[in-house]
């Protein structure tokens, strides 16, 4: 078992080298600052691209994290590029928040307020925090947190609510994406509001900060995860109905390991026992989204009883930790074999090999979804660098 994890350890710590390479050597912006908004899957740079606050707030995350990990000076270069960059041109100084897309040239684009991308610029932060003990990233991250309880928290059924305007109206459209269901609350947004929070938690233990915490928590048990199948649902209503029948493989692992995180921020144990129930119960119901290649499927609509045949690869990253966090949790080897099985096959059908970095994704023949991005306002380098910085600690504090 020890040489087993060993092994594991060391070929993630080459993938996440090989990973923030990637992104060091193709993404920086040179003429306008910060990183270059879009890329293709063939790698061809596409300048004057729009820039993200999610793909930024996510670098920012992502190479605060490395370099909390390995002390690499290169990494903590990288993620201050991505804080100042993040200041500059993301944050609303008159109204408030984070725009969530800029110009090339850093100039306001689409300048709604997406619950989901201020919760992700209070990741980025807390984590650069960590790694620079920049007050400034600190203070940016409450500053954050407050225009979230201010704007977007529901006094009367709890939770947030989803998108507003530049100057906090209501908007008629609240959607992340294209593909996404017009409801004024959802798990992806959610899922995402618990992860700022644990993370800000870690830097500022506030009392406030700790409440809203514990009502996510509580949140994720009675309303998102779905009590009859262990699924998580993924729109609602304001008053918590459910308003989908979509399973997303990817965001049940993804929220299986991030709630119980979120748990043990807390240091509550009884709630702690109760969260490692429930996340052993997400990962059994993903196992439902398994093919017998290791791969974890897209989607599936229940409602017309129709599976989504592709593999992206977020979700593959998201259960090699989901996986190996339930191995820890019942000792059962089973898991940890479905979390290396999920490495397998990313190193065999999501890596590029030629070009670097992971494919978005592939289709059910295994061939790669070229029509999607390398860099864009999605694909960032947050899910892959996770997977391997998390199990990397993970291996690390069994070592001990």
């Amino acid at each position: 078992m020890r040489e087993l994890l060993e092994t594991y350890r060391s070929e993630l710590q080459r993938e996440l080298s090989d990973i923030l390479h990637y992104w060091m050597e193709n993404t920086i912006d040179e003429r306008h600052g910060g990183f270059v908004g879009r890329i293709t899957s063939d790698n061809k740079k596409h300048p004057d691209a729009p820039k993200g606050s999610v793909l930024n707030s996510r670098i920012l995350w992502s190479f605060s994290a490395a370099y909390n990990l390995t002390r690499t000076v290169k990494y903590l270069q990288m993620a201050q590029r991505a804080f100042a960059y993040l200041q500059k041109y993301f944050i609303d100084k008159e109204h408030g928040g984070v725009y969530w897309t800029v110009s090339a040239k850093g100039e306001p684009l689409d300048t709604k307020k997406q619950i989901y991308a201020l919760s992700f610029a209070i990741y980025g932060l807390s984590e650069y925090y960590k790694a620079s003990e920049d007050e400034d990233a600190k203070n940016a991250a409450i500053k954050l947190f407050c225009t979230i309880i201010k704007h977007s928290y529901d006094q009367m059924h709890g939770g947030y609510f989803e998108a507003f305007s530049r100057d906090w109206k209501t908007l008629d459209d609240l959607r992340l994406s294209a593909k996404d269901a017009n409801e004024p609350k959802s798990l992806n947004t959610h899922l995402h509001v618990l992860e700022g929070f644990t993370n800000l938690y870690h830097i500022w233990p506030d009392q406030d900060l700790k409440q809203k915490l514990v009502e996510l928590v509580q949140l994720f048990l009675r309303r998102i995860v779905c009590t009859k199948t262990d699924h998580l649902v993924l729109f609602f209503e304001d008053n918590w109905t459910p308003k989908s029948k979509t399973i997303s493989y990817g965001h049940d692992i993804e929220a299986s390991w991030l709630l119980q995180e979120a748990a043990e921020t807390l240091g509550d144990k009884s709630m702690l026992l109760q969260v490692k129930d429930c996340s052993v119960a997400i990962a059994n119901a993903t196992k439902r989204g398994l093919d017998g290649d290791g791969g974890v499927w897209y989607e599936y609509d229940a409602a017309a009883n129709h599976l989504i045949k592709e593999k992206h690869s977020w979700p593959q990253a998201e259960a090699m930790i989901g996986f190996f966090n339930a191995w820890q949790n019942t000792h059962e080897k089973k898991w940890l074999h479905y979390s290396l099985k999920s490495w397998d096959f990313v190193q065999r059908y999501m890596k590029d090999e030629n070009g670097g970095e992971w494919h978005w994704g592939v289709y059910e023949d295994y061939s790669p979804m070229d029509k999607e991005d390398k860099v864009g306002i999605w694909k960032c380098p947050y899910h892959n660098s996770r997977a391997c910085i998390d199990i990397i600690q993970r291996i690390n504090s069994l070592s001990d």
